[in-house]
C-alpha cells in the first residue's frame, strides 16, 4: 500500500518512504504480526491518522499493490533501485529476516530480493544492505532473525546467518546519527513494532528526541523489564508456589520458563489488543527476544540453570511468607466487631 495516494492531493509535503525488505532468512511472521497491531494500527500509520505524523509512503511486500513487471509502471522494486541510486530521500529501511553470509561458498546465493537490471542476476539481501543502509535515515531490524540472527543463526547452520547489527556493525550509525534499532521477538509483538515505527517517524519529523536504546539496541521503554516483572504469575514465584505441569496457575519456572531473566514486555502488554502473552496463557518463556536465542535457552521445557537454587530459596522464603500472610488474612478477612444490631453504639464515636 502506498500511503501517498491516501493523502490530500494539494499537499507538497515530501513523504518519508518506508522500504521493507523481508528477503532475509525468515518466515515473514513479523510482517503478519504487524497486521494485528492496534496501538497504533498499520492503517493509522500509513494513512497519517495520528496527530503530527509525517506523510509516508509504505513499500511493503505484504500489502503493496505495485506488482508489475521489472521496469513497468507498477514495478515494486523500482523504489528500492531509486533509493540505491540516491534518488529517494528520506527513507527508513526495515529489514525482516537474518542476513546469510554470501562469502562462504563458491557459487549460488542464500537469499535475494529482486534482480539487478544491469546484469539480470539476483540481488542478495546482503548486497541490498550494502546499497541502502548508507543512504537510509534509519535502519530498523524487526524480529529476532533480523536483530540477532534467530533460528537460522543457531549452532550448526550452513549459512553463517547473522543479525543486521552483526552485518553492519554494532556501532553503525545512519547519516542522521541514528543507531540500528532492534525490535526482537519470534514473532514480534505487533504493538512493539508499530510503536517503534511511529517513534522513528516522529523523530524524523523533529517531534521526538533520539530514540532511547539499551546496549542490545532495543527500545528501552519496551525491553527495560523482564518477563517475570510483568508476569501475572510473579506473585506465585514470590510465595514459592511452582507448577510441575501445564494447566495450573502457579509459576512456570520449574517446567522451563526463562521469564526471570528475559527482557520482554509481552506479559504486561498482552499479544493482540492487550490480550494474551506467553505466560499469561500458560506457555513458558523460551527467551525469543534475547540475543542468545535459541542456543542459550535450549533444551526448551527443561528447568533453566540456576532455577533449582533460586526456586528452592523462594520455596523456603515463600512458605514462611504464606504462613504469616495466612495469620494476617484471618484478621482482615472479617468485619470489625462494632457492626451489629442492638441498642448500644460501640463504634467508638464520641460527641
Amino acid at each position: 500500500m502506498t500511503a501517498t495516494q491516501a493523502q490530500p492531493a494539494q499537499t507538497d509535503e515530501q513523504p518519508i518512504h518506508i522500504l521493507w525488505i523481508n528477503a532475509g532468512l525468515s518466515c515473514d511472521g513479523d510482517s503478519v504480526a504487524l497486521t494485528a497491531a492496534t496501538q497504533p494500527s498499520i492503517e493509522e500509520i500509513a494513512l497519517g491518522a495520528l496527530p503530527g505524523l509525517p506523510k509516508i509512503a509504505v513499500h511493503w511486500p505484504l500489502i503493496d499493490f505495485e506488482c508489475g513487471p521489472d521496469g513497468g509502471a507498477d514495478d515494486f522494486l523500482s523504489w528500492f533501485h531509486k533509493a540505491a541510486r540516491g534518488e529517494l530521500e528520506p527513507f527508513v529501511l526495515v529489514v525482516e529476516g537474518s542476513i546469510p553470509n554470501e562469502s562462504i561458498k563458491e557459487e549460488g546465493y542464500w537469499a535475494a530480493f529482486g534482480t539487478d537490471p544491469a546484469t539480470g542476476q539476483p540481488i542478495t539481501t546482503s548486497e541490498w544492505l550494502d546499497r541502502l543502509a548508507p543512504k537510509a535515515l534509519a535502519v530498523l531490524a524487526v524480529g529476532t532473525c533480523a536483530t540477532y540472527g534467530g533460528i537460522h543463526a543457531m549452532s550448526g547452520n550452513p549459512t553463517g546467518a547473522m543479525g543486521v547489527p552483526d552485518y553492519l556493525g554494532w556501532d553503525w550509525r545512519s547519516g542522521a546519527g541514528i543507531p540500528i534499532v532492534c525490535v526482537p521477538g519470534c514473532p514480534i509483538q505487533p504493538d512493539n513494532l508499530a510503536e517503534t515505527i511511529t517513534y522513528l517517524l516522529y523523530q524524523a519529523a523533529g517531534q521526538a528526541p533520539m530514540i532511547p536504546l539499551d546496549d542490545k539496541l532495543r527500545p528501552q521503554w519496551l525491553f527495560g523489564m523482564t518477563v517475570h516483572e510483568g508476569c501475572d504469575r510473579g506473585g506465585f514465584y514470590e510465595q514459592g508456589q511452582f507448577t510441575h505441569q501445564y494447566g495450573t496457575p502457579e509459576c512456570l519456572v520449574k517446567i522451563g520458563c526463562w521469564g526471570p531473566v528475559v527482557k520482554c514486555n509481552v506479559p504486561k502488554r498482552g499479544w493482540m489488543n492487550g490480550i494474551g502473552g506467553c505466560p499469561n496463557v500458560g506457555g513458558i518463556c523460551i527467551g525469543c527476544t534475547m540475543p542468545g536465542f535459541p542456543d542459550k535457552f535450549m533444551p526448551f521445557m527443561d528447568e533453566p540453570p540456576g532455577a533449582t537454587v533460586s526456586s528452592a530459596g523462594s520455596g523456603a522464603y515463600g512458605a514462611m511468607i504464606r504462613m504469616l500472610r495466612h495469620v494476617t488474612a484471618k484478621t482482615v478477612d472479617k468485619e470489625p466487631k462494632w457492626r451489629h444490631r442492638g441498642t448500644e453504639l460501640t463504634t467508638g464515636y464520641r460527641r
